[in-house]
């Protein structure tokens, strides 16, 4: 198998850790093992009246939801299989002189790192610093890995299409503008503030009055049991989701002048296919995010807008990437 269809691989499993991240923690199953690596002291789900009573004497006052458990459990074995992956790539990485030798390095630490959010996720309870952090790693690691494939597949543009090149600052921040507005979806979905507001276009009432900026976007909150379900008041979650909102409308705004930008000024078709391909995923994510709302968060609605994202993620990458490039 070559470098480059094992990378291919190893993206695809990503993106499903990430599909499957989302799926878990919308259905609130993200303590469906109150422990780890196993689950409820065992290897695997507990399914036997013996494992079952057993695993209640462990965890005295849990009951054993085997279907949380083995969305919780089904995620750490394609999470695990996927860090075996990675650790493919490196191994490979290293012995050809001729690869990329620093990032493969960098993705094989931060999968460890993400190991690590894993576990702290559970013994943390849900802390919502965490997920977010865990949710971040793995956007981390699927721009990270096309990074890596990019690099083992030279890019060529046909005379480096100069006019392009001149957007490249616009690029990056708009690379940056995305990753804040992911890291409040994530802050979003951690605190439970999704359906803080069903209304249109920010929220319903007299929100403005209520926004608690301190308290909504405070790391830490205090000393919990669990922090399923949230911990914070209506204010914070409020301001929370009206600050996701606002930050849809930013990101959405300056990516649609990217796109446009880049569909007036790109000679190369690469570059004019990306302005397309990122204009069709805003839309998409927008209309996601607008349905979650006036749906009440369906969840295959909900996990679409995670992936919708990943893929917007994707593409920004691949834009900078394409416009910072040596020529």
């Amino acid at each position: 198998m070559t470098l480059t269809t094992l990378l291919r691989i190893t993206l695809v499993f990503t993106l499903i850790v990430i599909i499957l991240g989302a799926y878990t923690r919308l259905e609130d199953a993200g303590l469906g093992c109150p422990d780890w690596p196993g689950c409820y002291g065992q290897l695997t789900v507990p399914t036997q009246t013996g494992d079952i009573q057993q695993a209640q004497q462990l965890f005295p006052g849990l009951e054993v939801d085997q279907y949380k458990a083995w969305l919780e459990m089904i995620h750490r074995y394609v999470a695990g299989t996927l860090g075996l992956l990675v650790l493919w790539i490196g191994i490979r990485c290293w012995k050809d002189q001729d690869s990329p030798n620093k990032l493969p390095a960098a993705i094989a630490v931060l999968i460890l790192f993400q190991a690590a959010l894993g576990m702290w996720t559970v013994t943390m309870k849900l802390m919502p610093i965490v997920v977010m952090a865990h949710l971040l790693g793995g956007f981390t690691l699927l721009s990270l890995l096309l990074l890596l494939y990019l690099r083992t597949r030279p890019l060529r543009i046909p005379g480096g299409d100069a006019p392009a090149r001149r957007l490249a600052p616009l690029a990056a921040i708009g690379l940056v503008i995305l990753i804040a507005q992911i890291a409040l979806g994530g802050w979003t979905s951690s605190n439970y503030a999704a359906l803080a507001c069903t209304a249109l276009p920010l929220c319903e009432g007299d929100w403005s009055s209520n926004l608690t900026l301190i308290e909504a976007f405070s790391p830490f909150q205090g000393q919990h049991a669990s922090f399923e379900y949230g911990v914070l008041d209506y204010p914070a979650r409020m301001t929370i989701h009206v600050a996701h909102r606002i930050g849809a409308i930013i990101t959405a705004a300056v990516l649609l002048y990217l796109a446009l930008q880049l569909w007036r000024q790109a000679r190369s078709r690469t570059l004019q296919r990306s302005a397309v391909i990122l204009v069709l995923l805003l839309i998409v994510q927008l209309l996601l995010g607008i349905s979650n709302i006036v749906l009440h968060l369906p969840l295959g609605i909900a996990v679409s807008h995670n992936v919708g994202a990943a893929l917007l993620l994707l593409t920004m990458v691949f834009i900078n990437y394409a416009l910072w490039r040596k020529a």
